[in-house]
């Protein structure tokens, strides 16, 4: 057993000093958000001092639609890791931090700058900015320049670029695109998009402000992504588990030691089969010709009048509709049903035109899926509960759901 040291992740330079100890062999390292600590955790933090030796880092999950746990990832796990995304983007760079150090992809960013050996360019923590990940960018000086991101933090960067392109058009002709902040940001050799589905729009319209966009598909418990462009990293193994649920499962050195302190969720999650250990992703999906599609969460899926529904695949045919593409659909009782599905939609639109959006919505779902997949609600909202990740907070939605039937 060694140290666990809990370390407040709004300071880079503390976390960077622990992890790189941890990286060698010394104590583990624990990120906190120390302003916002959220509830549900499966201990209180001070009866946790000391881990397994084999443990480096212990990240605890976001709960997005369930318990937290705390994903406990060796050395070896995180260094092989940033050796097959280095590998992958065509060598070591220089990194941009922009994402919170209590999730594993702000983790992996300072991993793989210490194994690059380059100080990573840190976006200041709060809200983020785009004119700030703009100027922040243009500070990069190594040869080789990456960061990583989620989709919101990508629409906000292509809002930004588009917009002052078009502007530069209304005024000049001759705008230099090399210091407008699509070409500042293009400087990058890969931008990677992970912790939720990327719209296919998104990502059109970033590759046409001529950016390097990388979709990656992992999580804390294979040391983040793993899966670039649906292509294993050197490696890594993908397979589907279980033909009936279509389950995807993961393996390879990148695997997490299991859930600290919850030896049933690791048993669950984690399992061996003809030598070879497996993670259980929860993911439903598909791998042809090597490529892995990922189609929705297992635990998205309700039962409503005897039938499976995909609130993924609900929610992928709302998105459909021109102005919803981050409409989330959600599970709600049903006195007849069981289950029914339920629509949120961000973006409050004027009265007069909310019929004819939900009659839109209604019939992208109905024409996709069928009428018992249809939403029996759709609730308007000003905007969307978030996680630091930028994750949909599923549980603050369902409260939404809640609060309005009062």
């Amino acid at each position: 057993m060694h140290e666990l040291r809990m370390v407040d992740a709004a300071d880079v330079d503390a976390v960077m000093l622990v992890l790189r100890s941890a990286l060698e062999g010394g104590p583990a390292l624990l990120p906190k958000d120390l302003r916002a600590v959220r509830g549900g955790s499966l201990q209180d933090d001070a009866q946790i001092s000391t881990v397994p030796e084999s443990m480096a880092l212990v990240i605890e999950t976001s709960g997005s639609s369930g318990t937290p746990k705390r994903v406990a990832l060796s050395a070896n796990a995180l260094l092989a890791s940033g050796a097959a995304a280095h590998e992958n983007l065509g060598g070591a760079g220089q990194w941009l931090l922009a994402l919170p150090l209590t999730y594993i992809a702000g983790i992996s960013v300072l991993v793989r700058s210490i194994m690059s050996g380059q100080e990573p360019v840190v976006l200041p923590a709060g809200h983020f900015d785009a004119q700030s990940f703009v100027e922040h960018v243009a500070q990069m000086k190594g040869s080789r320049r990456y960061t990583s991101l989620v989709p919101v933090q990508l629409a906000r960067l292509v809002d930004y670029a588009e917009d002052e392109a078009g502007d530069a058009q209304k005024t000049s002709d001759e705008a230099d695109g090399s210091t407008s902040a699509g070409g500042i940001i293009a400087r990058l050799d890969a931008l990677l998009i992970g912790g939720q589905a990327m719209e296919p729009s998104l990502a059109i319209r970033a590759q046409a402000l001529g950016w390097s966009i990388v979709p990656t598909y992992g999580s804390s418990e294979t040391a983040g992504g793993c899966v670039y462009g649906g292509v294993a990293l050197h490696g890594v193994m993908v397979k589907i588990g279980d033909p009936a649920t279509r389950e995807v499962w993961i393996s390879g050195p990148v695997l997490a030691e299991g859930y600290l302190g919850d030896d049933a969720q690791t048993s669950e999650h984690f399992v061996t089969r003809d030598n070879t250990r497996w993670y259980r992703t929860g993911d439903a999906g598909d791998v042809t010709a090597g490529i892995l599609t990922v189609t929705g969460r297992l635990d998205r899926v309700i039962i409503s009048g005897g039938l499976k529904i995909s609130l993924d695949a609900v929610e992928s045919a709302a998105r459909t509709v021109e102005g919803c593409e981050t409409v989330v659909a959600v599970s709600i009782p049903n006195s007849e049903w069981g289950q029914c599905p339920a629509l949120i939609v961000p973006g409050l639109v004027a009265s007069r035109e909310r019929d004819d959006l939900d009659d839109r919505l209604y019939e992208a779902v109905v024409a996709a899926l069928g009428r018992l997949a249809a939403p029996r609600v759709i609730h308007h909202v000003e905007a969307l509960p978030r996680l630091a990740n930028g994750k949909v907070d599923l549980i603050a939605v369902s409260q939404i759901l809640c609060d309005s039937d009062e």
